[in-house]
């Protein structure tokens, strides 16, 4: 534990799957005695899931995505100069030991600005295809943590460490029969997931309503989490296999997502790196739809690395026609979705925050014992 608090800056906003990792540091951060800023995006999504934590401190920070037409550029250019500016009041107001960057477009800024003062700079990469803010600041970074067998062309091994994606504290397993209880779900009847990540999936979420009334006809209940702004929160009913009303809710923001995970038998979902560490953190077996215009197709890497480990199976967005046939035969499998669990339980082994932590103390060390030494001498 440090023998002083120090402050970090994470860089972490833009999608729920690069601000819960950067929550999942904050909290082991804080928990030796240590600050944490979180940088978050202007969106909706990431006001919502910061509300969850008022223990830790949020700073939003300017930025928007990048894009080749001209005026996706030109807002690119304006938000990232706008950033870069904040980003230095924060590095020299703050004074941080050290900066870690998640990924997504808040990052640039605050890396850049956080390397001209000299602070080390960590970038954390979740996806099994490396973006492009994680490509273009490596040589920038100290530290680069990437997925375990996956490297970065032009990176040097010596800055190169293997480390999972830091889960939340508030995401382990639930008994099933609390996990329900909190969707309002019947234990006793099997329980379909539909979870397009943060911001929900439209395809999935129309073969949702398309399919739902097919499941209700199996006893399968349905929670589908339709994503902020597609939707508000419902519940709907169909006759199940004996006329009795079987329940599906509609929810666009999960705030539980233990509970959500843990009542499931199956998820269906998109193929997010925060999303997947959840499902094995949980051990929720899934069927991953990847999105197909994720940026470097990522998502599909992802997906097909999740398969290969036995957490669950792939099936294109151009092949949903499927989907439901191929639902209701993992449903009516329970030594398959066993299976899955138990490759689930081999993965979620690696104990990533602790890894992350011990070496960030490793990272900021040299320039801790050079401010020290220079306090002295002063």
């Amino acid at each position: 534990m440090p023998a002083h608090p120090r402050t970090y800056l994470l860089s972490c906003g833009g999608t729920g799957g690069h601000l819960s990792p950067g929550i999942a540091l904050a909290e082991g951060l804080a928990a030796r005695g240590d600050r944490a800023v979180l940088l978050i995006s202007e969106k909706q999504v990431d006001a919502r899931l910061a509300a969850k934590y008022p223990a830790l401190r949020f700073a939003p920070i300017p930025g928007s995505p990048f894009g080749a037409h001209p005026a996706v550029l030109t807002r690119f250019l304006f938000t990232q100069s706008k950033g870069f500016t904040a980003g230095l009041r924060l590095v020299r107001s703050l004074r941080p030991a050290g900066i870690i960057g998640f990924g997504g477009f808040t990052t640039a800024s605050v890396i850049l600005a956080g390397a001209l003062h000299g602070v080390p700079v960590a970038l954390h990469e979740a996806n099994r295809m490396p973006g492009k803010a994680v490509r273009h600041l490596a040589r920038l970074a100290r530290r680069v943590y990437l997925p375990p067998g996956i490297t970065l062309p032009g990176v040097a091994t010596a800055k190169v460490r293997s480390a999972s994606l830091p889960v939340r504290t508030e995401i382990r397993p639930l008994p099933r029969t609390e996990a329900a209880a909190r969707l309002g779900l019947d234990p006793a009847k099997k329980i379909l997931v539909v979870f397009g990540g943060s911001q929900g999936a439209t395809p999935l979420n129309t073969w949702a309503r398309s399919a739902a009334g097919e499941f209700a006809a199996r006893d399968v209940q349905l929670a589908c989490v339709t994503g902020l702004g597609k939707g508000d929160a419902e519940l709907t009913t169909a006759a199940g296999p004996h006329g009795e009303p079987v329940r599906a809710i509609w929810i666009p923001f999960c705030d539980d997502v233990a509970a959500l995970l843990s009542a499931a038998d199956l998820v269906v979902a998109r193929a997010g790196a925060g999303s997947l560490a959840e499902f094995a953190r949980i051990g929720s077996p899934a069927i991953l739809v990847p999105y197909p215009q994720a940026a470097d197709d990522h998502q599909r890497a992802n997906a097909t690395w999740f398969a290969a480990q036995g957490g669950g199976v792939v099936l294109e967005q151009a092949a949903l026609a499927e989907l439901t046939p191929l639902t209701a035969y993992l449903l009516a499998d329970p030594a398959r979705l066993s299976a899955h669990r138990a490759a689930l339980a081999r993965l979620d082994i690696a104990p990533a925050l602790d890894f992350i932590l011990e070496d960030l103390d490793t990272l900021v060390a040299p320039r801790l014992r050079a401010a020290s030494r220079a306090t002295v001498a002063a």
